[in-house]
């Protein structure tokens, strides 16, 4: 903060001593708590590039990434110091029973899942929402170190340094993915016959390519969010300009509705929109008759699934939730 005029000007203007907010800032960020003594988060920092940078590792290292840091913190201090009880910690990580201390397969993996998460939300964010008025007055490396920040967050944190009102509904359900998932969930392929972390049954062993198929498959829930980030990204202009009508509930409604061979739909509304003077009528057709054709083509991808879905109740087993 010392270093940053401009960051230094906002704690002026709100008459926070620098301590206090460095402390505060700090001590919530690394403990995943979130609050930030100013009434817009850190939106205000937005521009603060340097802070965000400064923050971002601790939402890490506090979160996701403790069992790893903590694993490599000893594997450093063993190659310094032989003594018996770090090798023990290494290697008996099942007997020791501290459970954020994770076997060393797991550890790599769940950096490798959380780089991977990270990435694949600033992928969505920065395509969608770049020239957007939420990265507004923002200078390239600006937006993209915000966007980063923004992405570290959605796992537990919460700090955030834009208006979440104006964000994409598909990057919403993204975000909404993001909270519901543990903080150390991974990727992680078992052999056959290997007992899973937290899981007291061992796997049967199978062929090779067998139980590569396994562990590429992902759980129900998991497809049903993707379908439903799929129809938010192909409904992204009518969910701007019909936002009461075209909504994130709807959507999820229509496509849950689809996969489970129900036919239940919300249907259109002319009372609900803005544009009811303009030409918008009232539909007895479902809501997705409204929706462009490539919507409708992911609704009757979804609905095969749903016919299928029995064979794929035990996806997703690969992933550990911890």
């Amino acid at each position: 903060m010392a270093l940053i005029s401009s960051a230094r000007d906002v704690l002026k203007k709100k008459g926070l001593k620098m301590v206090t907010f460095s402390i505060f800032t700090v001590v919530s960020t690394f403990a995943s708590c979130g609050f930030v003594p100013t009434n817009e988060n850190m939106i205000i920092f937005s521009k603060n590039s340097g802070l965000l940078l400064i923050l971002i590792p601790q939402v890490l290292l506090g979160n996701t990434l403790f069992p790893s840091t903590l694993r490599f913190t000893l594997w450093l201090m063993g190659r310094f110091n032989k003594k018996a009880e770090i090798k023990y910690l290494l290697n008996r990580t099942g007997e020791v029973g501290y459970k954020h201390l994770l076997p060393s397969v797991y550890s790599s993996l769940l950096v490798v899942t959380v780089l991977g998460f990270i990435g694949v939300q600033f992928i969505m964010v920065c395509s969608m929402q770049w020239d957007s008025e939420v990265l507004s007055g923002l200078s390239t490396y600006e937006k993209i170190v915000g966007v980063i920040f923004q992405c570290v967050n959605s796992r537990h944190t919460g700090e955030t340094i834009v208006d979440l009102s104006q964000v994409a509904p598909a990057i919403l359900v993204v975000f909404v993915v993001m909270m519901y998932l543990p903080p150390y969930t991974s990727f992680l392929p078992a052999k056959g016959g290997e007992r899973l972390p937290g899981n007291s049954k061992r796997r049967e062993p199978k062929r090779s390519y067998k139980q590569l198929w396994e562990n590429l498959k992902f759980s129900q829930l998991s497809y049903l969010a993707i379908f439903i980030i799929m129809v938010c990204i192909t409904e992204r202009k009518k969910t701007k300009e019909d936002p009461l009508n075209f909504n994130v509930l709807n959507i999820a409604v229509e496509v849950i509705s689809a996969y489970g061979d129900v036919g239940f739909s919300t249907g259109y509304s002319c009372e609900s929109t803005a544009k009811a003077r303009q030409g918008h009528e009232d539909k007895w057709y479902g809501f997705s008759g409204k929706w462009s054709d490539q919507g409708k083509i992911i609704l009757i991808v979804v609905m095969i699934f749903g016919r299928l879905k029995k064979f794929n109740m035990k996806g997703g087993q690969a992933w550990i939730l911890l």
